[in-house]
This record gives structure tokens, C-alpha cells and sequence, in this order.
């Protein structure tokens, strides 16, 4: 699959605060690399209080790197997204060794 690079550091505004993408790191894996970002969210202007969270987006499996552009100047990879739950389960704790993020999710 196409995966368009964000541009990082860009707060997003939503209902109840905003979010960011951070960081985007390769993590070495079984002879492969896996693409995942780091970003938080902030709760800050809901009705019940105020918080936030840490958390890793993971796209995929890297096919191809940066080796496209799109139209709106974005980076494209081509990646192949982790739907076997045991290899899920062990890249998961890989980053969270990594990073100080309290989830993981797969793309």
C-alpha cells in the first residue's frame, strides 16, 4: 500500500484538544524495517477535565522508501501493513522499549 509521509510537528485541533505527529523512525525487524511515528494528544478543552497520552502509529513493513512524491509535495513509500498479531505483539513491546508511548496501533 501507499503510505504519504505527514508533515511532523503540525498540531491538530479536535473536540476535546489536539494532536501531533512528532517522530518517524525505522525499526530494524527480521531483516526488514518497520515504519512507525510518534505523537501525542492533549485534552484540553473537554467538559470533564484535562489529560493527555504518548502513542506509536505503525503503517507497515517498508517495501520501497520515499520513492515517490505526491501532488501536494509529500513523500510516498510503499509499505505492507503487520496483520499477524504475534509479530503485532512482539514490535509492540520493541517500541515501547523505544519510545515513552502508552499504545501502539497498526495501520
Amino acid at each position: 500500500m501507499k503510505y504519504i509521509h505527514p508533515e511532523l510537528g503540525q498540531e491538530i485541533t479536535a473536540i476535546g484538544g489536539h494532536y501531533a505527529l512528532v517522530k518517524e523512525a525505522r525499526l530494524p525487524f527480521r531483516g526488514r524495517e518497520v515504519l512507525y511515528l510518534v505523537g501525542y494528544g492533549i485534552f484540553d478543552t473537554t467538559c470533564c477535565g484535562t489529560g493527555g497520552c504518548t502513542y506509536a502509529l505503525v503503517p507497515g513493513s517498508i517495501l520501497d522508501w520515499k520513492n515517490e512524491t505526491n501532488a501536494d509535495g509529500l513523500a510516498v513509500s510503499l509499505v505492507e501493513p503487520i496483520r499477524d498479531e504475534t509479530i503485532r505483539r512482539e514490535i509492540r513491546q520493541l517500541i515501547k522499549k523505544q519510545e515513552l508511548v502508552q499504545q501502539v496501533r497498526f495501520q
